[in-house]
């Protein structure tokens, strides 16, 4: 169990028992097990809690000495695993546990039966297992939607630098990163907005994440490669890698206001995700003026709301994709529509057209010639 809240702890930063509860074992019965840990933790200097959510439940996070501690849970390097959140409970942190609430509602760890286990010592944390068997729920649980990752494909609070001529500073701090290679999501950088900023100033973060994305390192051979590629995998499609915004209006904003709301930032953030359009067709109508999109240079920019992602999982039509018009699953969210590819499927067909016109032509004319060959032997006979 102390495993389990170091695990959590050095991912979320800060947390109550209760979303580390739902997060690494929700088959347990509560979260009375993760409160000793934490208990037990902070009597040896691990953990500490330094205030409570607005509606009064205790928040925890590490120490330096409880940080160290997590690296050998985790199995990340030091360097990997940012800070320790002090101070951030004392103002009850409202945004950190929206950040946390969205992890919890992607990932939906599996609540599989729980039983007494040995004492022994911690060992690195694995993925959860994913055999049908090994993922049953706890009898008397209800089968939750099935979700992506686990807690080691998170981090949270990671900053995405950018050279300056002093160094470098972090340009934009994503509020999470997650990396689900085995759900075919090698990297997501998500964004939870609680509606409490202007729709200019979250509009404006993801002109800092393009201007990251387009920084260029030199491998020792001489090519260029994109800087965030030293750190993440190749997402496998074109473009820059996908960010997804996560709206948690509360009881703040209403459902009209949310829509103006994400309205707005899809104008304000148009050049960012709408990529270039560049004619091809060589023919003449609807062909002369037909072409794709070119997203070599364009974020994949997606909404969704945290309820819905508490509602139905991430692995459902609950991605809106700026430019798709209509909720998708993340899959196809993520396929760049109107891209060179189905430029050259319609181009492919109208080819096929073509030709099968030009043979039923052909066909046309030899029966023709046919026809006055039989007149012209009959009108001689």
């Amino acid at each position: 169990m102390r495993a389990h809240v170091l695990a959590a702890l050095g991912v979320l930063k800060v947390a109550t028992a209760d979303q580390m509860h739902r997060l690494m074992a929700p088959g347990h019965k509560d979260n009375k097990a993760f409160r000793n840990a934490c208990l037990d933790l902070a009597r040896h200097g691990i953990a500490v809690s330094e205030g409570s959510t607005r509606d009064g439940n205790k928040l925890w996070n590490l120490t330096p000495l409880g940080l160290d501690a997590a690296t050998e849970v985790l199995g990340r390097p030091v360097g990997e695993m940012g800070g320790t959140a002090r101070g951030a409970a004392r103002s009850g942190a409202p945004h950190a546990m929206a950040v946390n609430e969205t992890v919890i509602a992607i990932t939906r760890t599996p609540a599989t039966a729980t039983r007494p286990v040995p004492r022994q010592q911690p060992a690195p944390m694995a993925p959860p297992p994913t055999t049908a068997t090994e993922q049953a729920p706890a009898p008397g649980l209800v089968l939750e939607p099935q979700g992506m990752g686990w807690v080691g494909s998170w981090s949270t609070e990671v900053p995405l630098s950018l050279p300056t001529s002093r160094g470098s500073r972090a340009g934009v701090r994503a509020d999470a990163v997650l990396q689900a290679r085995e759900a075919g999501l090698p990297v997501l950088f998500v964004e939870v907005d609680n509606c409490t900023e202007s729709a200019d100033t979250l509009g404006a973060k993801f002109e800092k994440y393009l201007r990251y994305f387009r920084l260029k390192s030199k491998n020792p051979l001489g090519s260029e490669s994109p800087v965030w590629r030293t750190q993440y995998p190749s997402t496998g499609r074109e473009g820059h890698p996908p960010v997804v915004v996560v709206f948690n209006p509360g009881i703040r904003t209403g459902p009209q206001a949310l829509k103006n709301r994400m309205n707005t930032v899809m104008e304000l953030t148009r050049l960012v995700w709408s990529g270039s359009y560049h004619v091809a067709g060589g023919g003449s109508g609807a062909e002369e003026r037909d072409g794709y999109y070119d997203y070599a240079d364009a974020i994949p920019l997606l909404f969704t709301t945290l309820d819905r992602l508490q509602t139905s999982g991430p692995r459902t039509a609950v991605w809106w994709r700026c430019g798709h018009g209509q909720w998708e699953t993340l899959t196809d969210a993520l396929t760049n529509t109107a891209d060179h590819d189905a430029w050259y499927a319609r181009d492919e067909q109208r080819r096929r057209q073509r030709e099968e016109a030009e043979q039923r032509r052909q066909q046309e004319w030899a029966a023709e010639r046919e026809r006055w060959a039989q007149k012209l032997l009959s009108f001689r006979s």
